[in-house]
């Protein structure tokens, strides 16, 4: 224990009754939550970091590796350890929008990436997705980026672990209404 530390829960003014839970404090996300270093606009002369980085030093701009037509970047606010995203150096929006060239490279770094971590890391297993556009929840919508999210055995969100809780906003039957009713027919 550190000193002044017991292991009995104390109340703090400010933070409510003492309880069973531990927390876990990641102050580094709240610039996130904040919008440092979001552009200002859509456009690539906006202040997007995404087209910043390049200029960077890979030290300075965490580049891990650098291609053609793609760059990978560990991401400053991680979801995880190793938490790196792969992007274009050219300002696009939408998965759509990339050349052949680019979907080309951009899925080699995606395996290139997965076999750096493992190496790496010992990941288990990954994540990998965009979130295309403001609405899915792209924290910079306006410059595409593939986030690759490295995952072990036993590291898992703690909604279902500790709170034995699954966060859902719409009731199954809804959603299952709504699925079916925009199901293709031909």
């Amino acid at each position: 224990m550190l000193a002044g530390m017991t292991s009995e829960p104390e109340q703090q003014i400010g933070v409510g009754s003492p309880d069973a839970f531990q927390r876990l404090w990641t102050p580094h996300r709240m610039a996130y939550i904040q919008g440092e270093n979001k552009p200002s606009g859509s456009a690539a002369g906006d202040g997007c970091p995404f087209c910043e980085i390049p200029a960077k030093s890979d030290e300075d701009g965490l580049v891990v590796a650098r291609g053609a037509h793609v760059y990978a970047v560990l991401n400053l606010y991680p979801y995880n350890g190793g938490h790196l995203m792969v992007v274009p150096f050219r300002h696009v929006a939408d998965y759509t929008g990339l050349t052949d060239a680019e979907t080309v490279e951009l899925a080699d770094f995606t395996k290139r990436a997965m076999t750096a971590l493992r190496a790496a890391s010992g990941a288990h297993g990954f994540n990998i997705g965009m979130n295309q556009g403001d609405a899915a929840g792209a924290g910079i919508a306006a410059h595409l980026h593939q986030h690759l999210v490295p995952r072990w055995g036993g590291d898992t969100n703690f909604m279902p672990v500790i709170g034995h809780t699954k966060v859902l906003p719409q009731l199954l039957a809804d959603t299952r209404r709504m699925i079916a009713a925009a199901w293709p027919t031909d």
